[in-house]
């Protein structure tokens, strides 16, 4: 049996690393941290105690091309507030669903990166 801690980190395909870092870097505002001197192009960041991974991928072929679709392969993100985040996504102008009566049992919001990657943003519905 294999003894579970955590996730470590997830990782995306972006076909574009610096248009996919200013989205996650200046729009999100995540937290950059320092890579590997790896071959690949790529960039990580802290996201709470888990890292995200983004890796250059130019060929495209594995990236998704339709809209939100929460039954896609996503990450979610807990945050502390449903209506900060949401009246935040409306001030920078990022589309997203919001789904604050989910039957998950909390408010969930989800968002496309800049190469389709579907964002969860889940929090306790304060509004």
């Amino acid at each position: 049996m294999i003894d579970f801690e955590r996730i470590h980190h997830v990782s995306l395909a972006v076909k574009d690393l610096a248009k996919a870092r200013e989205f996650y870097s200046e729009v999100l505002k995540f937290q950059e941290i320092e890579r590997p001197p790896f071959k690949s192009k790529g960039v990580w960041y802290a996201v709470g105690d888990q890292q995200l991974h983004l890796l250059e991928y130019p060929k495209g072929e594995t990236l998704r091309k339709s809209g939100i679709d929460s039954v896609d392969g996503h990450f979610a993100i807990w945050v502390k507030s449903y209506e900060k985040t949401i009246n935040w996504l409306k001030e920078v102008g990022i589309n997203h669903e919001a789904r604050p009566n989910s039957v998950a049992g909390f408010a969930q919001i989800y968002i496309l990166d800049t190469d389709n990657n579907v964002i969860e943003f889940d929090a306790e519905y304060d509004s």
